[in-house]
Order: structure tokens, then sequence, then C-alpha cells
């Protein structure tokens, strides 16, 4: 454990993820960063549901989270399925009676009030802001009345919301973990902010407070996006005469092209883990993937284990700058882990995949409904594993040498060479397979490309690219030989009878 682990004491972090969407990159590195904190420093992760905006929650949202990063490796010590009871519980729709304690303590103190405004009110209010250059802020139109107008503004029917009063020129100020000292003026935060709406459910900046104080959380990362949102929360602790966790601003990932923060829009990215799974990207590649986004290690080394980049991750070198989603890297990456795979792993992964049946490819190969689908599996899994950059890639080679008598194959490629020779090669290995007994099982294919070389004097790229072409469509193929095991003799010579035809 390096030097760092031993400074700090009772880390409590927590990834409290929305049920309003899939677990997609950003979530990923925000949660992989807090465990990576927890871990390093023996600290306790908290999985906390954050699910109060129940109109945009999405269906197996919460599901969603949480099986992904089960699938990445990220674990955590109490969450809904773990729950400590004197914390829990740890979805927010459960825990409104909480919240409203506080709310009512702050309306008691005057530290907080109601405010009647209607919705086209407030619009008037910010496009009157905006006509005379003015930033669009809450003005403070309730604060200070009286009972008699409450009253009124409920006779019309009218629901409060509850603001958060701001002292004026107030400086709300930390020691960011990642940033520095950051600091923000009451009189620059947009005015008195709303911490619960007019339905009764508190605003995500009044909630997480009371759930970090409540949770003894000690230090929260998250995304730079909630930068903003951090005065605001600091307001709500100094209001409630609380002391407030240490903050850390996670840098968000960009697109290098772009040069513009990761969006939806950017469809050549992937977007969500599942995305990612389901293409056959390895989690352990992932994994370390995300862990360069935002942050770096001592030295040139970029593969790391789980348990290594535990022992060696160092708040202190979290970057400032933004992390730009580099493609092939992380294709590099994902090639450099497969290379690592145990065969049999490696072929349970990609099974793993067309069981699941997720992609058309997974699909397709799942339909073929092959008795010895493994045993190919296997077979391809050993030819490609170091050719190959996901595991989706084997699904297509799988897919293509089962169905490789309906494949279009660039015969156009033979012509590239001695048409003498070729005919010769092609020929003659033809000879062979037809020759062969029916009983033998695994032919020899290494020696008898070997004689038909000695019989056709033919050696080199000109013996071994036309058979390529013949058997796999293209000139250039890993161990041929491990290829022509895939077939039936039947295909073999159907194949080369094809190639002949069109030399």
């Amino acid at each position: 454990m390096s030097e760092n682990s031993t400074v700090k004491k009772n880390v409590r972090v927590r990834y409290a993820p929305s049920p309003t969407g899939f677990l997609h990159i950003g979530n990923a590195q925000s949660a992989l960063f807090n465990y990576l904190f927890a871990r390093h420093y023996h600290g306790t992760m908290v999985l906390r549901i954050e699910d109060t905006d129940v109109k945009r929650n999405v269906p197996h949202g919460e599901d969603s989270q949480i099986d992904n990063l089960h699938w990445l490796g990220i674990d955590w010590d109490e969450g809904p399925d773990k729950p400590n009871p004197k914390y829990a519980p740890y979805h927010q729709t459960e825990r409104q009676d909480l919240y409203h304690r506080y709310i009512t303590q702050l309306l008691d103190q005057g530290l907080a009030y109601k405010d009647y405004a209607t919705e086209d009110e407030l619009t008037t209010m910010r496009d009157q802001q905006r006509a005379a250059g003015e930033a669009p802020h809450y003005d403070g139109r309730w604060y200070g009345r009286s009972v008699a107008d409450q009253q009124a503004a409920e006779a019309r029917g009218l629901k409060p919301s509850i603001r958060l009063h701001l002292p004026a020129n107030h400086e709300y100020a930390w020691d960011d973990i990642i940033k520095g000292h950051v600091a923000f003026n009451s009189d620059n935060m947009g005015g008195d902010f709303i911490i619960e709406k007019s339905n009764g459910m508190p605003t995500y900046n009044f909630a997480v407070v009371i759930d970090d104080y409540l949770m003894d959380i000690t230090d929260v990362l998250r995304g730079d996006d909630h930068i903003a949102n951090t005065p605001k929360q600091i307001a709500v602790y100094e209001a409630l005469g609380l002391k407030h966790p240490n903050f850390g601003h996670i840098t968000l990932i960009y697109n290098p092209k772009t040069r513009k923060k990761l969006s939806k829009r950017d469809k050549e990215t992937l977007q969500f883990i599942s995305q990612y799974k389901n293409q056959g990207y390895l989690s352990e590649a992932i994994f370390n993937f995300i862990a360069f986004l935002g942050w770096s290690p001592e030295g040139e080394d970029e593969l790391f284990s789980r348990e290594e980049l535990i022992e060696r991750y160092d708040p202190a070198r979290m970057s400032k700058s933004p992390a730009y989603f580099d493609q092939s890297k992380l294709d590099w990456i994902n090639a450099a882990y497969i290379k690592r795979l145990d065969l049999d792993d490696m072929t349970d992964r990609v099974l793993e995949l067309v069981d699941e049946g997720q992609t058309d490819v997974a699909k397709q190969v799942k339909a073929l409904q092959l008795p010895d689908l493994r045993t190919l599996t296997s077979q391809v899994c050993k030819i490609y594993q170091t050719e190959i950059h996901q595991l989706s890639e084997i699904m297509d080679k799988v897919l293509f040498y089962v169905t490789i008598l309906q494949e279009p194959l660039d015969y156009d490629q033979l012509r590239q060479f001695d048409r003498t020779a070729t005919l010769a090669v092609l020929t003659a290995f033809r000879k062979h397979v037809q020759a062969l007994p029916v009983d033998v099982a695994t032919p020899d294919f290494k020696k008898m490309i070997q004689t038909v070389s000695q019989e056709t004097g033919v050696t080199g790229r000109n013996l071994y690219f036309p058979l390529n072409v013949a058997f796999t469509g293209d000139h250039s193929a890993p161990q041929i030989d491990e290829v022509l095991r895939l077939f039936a003799n039947s295909t073999i010579i159907a194949l080369l009878t094809k190639a002949i035809a069109h030399v």
C-alpha cells in the first residue's frame, strides 16, 4: 500500500446514480474513482439511489446501474442490497420524512421560506432580466412576505415551493481534492434556490446534503459538471450548522474530434457500459481504460489489474485537464487483455455473449443451433486470439466459417499470382483431400501443404496466398492449417472447386 493510504481514516464515499438512464461511461468513471478511493484508503463505499425525479425514472434504470457495476468489478459495502440499519434506507423516495424534518427546521429558523410564484411569473421575471442585460436569477419576491400574503396565495389554490435564503455577498469556498481552492459568491448564484418543489419532493441539492450528512459521507467525488451545485450544497450545510464533506470534481470526458464534452450525440462512441459488454470488451479492460480518464500513475505502464490500480491510486494525481476518449487506446488495451486470456475462459466469454443474444451477430450464431458450437468457438479463438480487438470478432468469424459456402469470397485476389502455379496448388490440394480415408477425423493439413509444395515446386507466397483466398476470402490469413480444421472435408473440396473455377 502506498504512503498516502495511511493519511485518511474512516473514509466513507458514495456513488449515487439516478435511475433516469442506464449506466454510461461518465457514470462508470464516477463510480470507479469512488471505488478506488474507498478501497485504497480501506474505507466504505455506499451505493445510494437518487430516485426523487420520478417522472424521469426509466424502467430497469436501477437494474442497469447495479448489473453493469457488478460486471465492471465495482462493488460496494452498503446499499439497497447491503443495508446498514444505521444508515438505511438507500432510496431517496424512502427518506422523505428525513428531508421534511430539516425543511421544517429551516422554515422555523427563518432561513428558508415559501415561494408562491407561478411558473408564468418566473418566466416573465427571467425574460425581463435578460432584456435588461442581467443574468437570470430569482429576485426574492416572496422572501419576508406576511402570513396573510401566504394565506391569500393558498386561497387561490397555489402550492408553494420552499427556497433557501442566501446571505448577500457571502463566499462559499472549499479546497477541492482535485481542483484546489474554489470559491463562489452568493450574489452570483442565481438567487435563493428551491430546496423543496411544490409537489413536496426535495430538490437534488437539498436531499443530497441530508443524505451525505446522515450517512457520514467524508468525501464526495463526482463529475466536474456538478461544480455549480457544490456552493448551493455548502449553503445548505451552513444554514443547518453542519460540517460539509471534502469535495472532489472529476474531469469530464471529451470527444477528441469535437473537443467538446462527450454526449449522446456522439454516435461514433458507445455510450453505455452494456454496449461495451455486448460488443465483446472485457470488464477488466474497460476498468483499466476508465481509470486513465482523469488519473495517471507514476511511470509509463498502462496495463494494471484492479488490485494494482487500488494500490497505486493517488487522488493527488487526478487530472484537472479534460479526459479525451481515445477509441484506439481502448481497443489496444482490450486486445492486450484478450491475449492474456486462457483459451477456455475466452471461449466461455464468447459463448456467454452468444447466449445473451444482444447483438445481431450473437443472435445469428445462436440461431444456428450448432451442437458443436463450443468446439468450433474454441478453435476460432485459438486461431484469432492474437488478431482481434473485441470478442464480437470471434462471433463474426464463427458465423463466417459456418456459412462460408454462401459467402461471396473475393476470388479476384487469385489473379495477383501466377495462374499456372495457383492452379497447380489448388488442384493438387483438392486431390489430396479427396483421397483422404473417410475415418480420418483430423487430417494433418500442415503436412499436406508441405507435400503439395514438394509436388508442385511452388513455395512461399505463391503457395500460401491462394490457399488463404480459397478458405478465408483473404490472401492474408493466420494459421491456414488450423482454419482448415474448422471445415468438413466436403466443404474443403467445395471451396477448392469454387476457387479453381475463378482462376
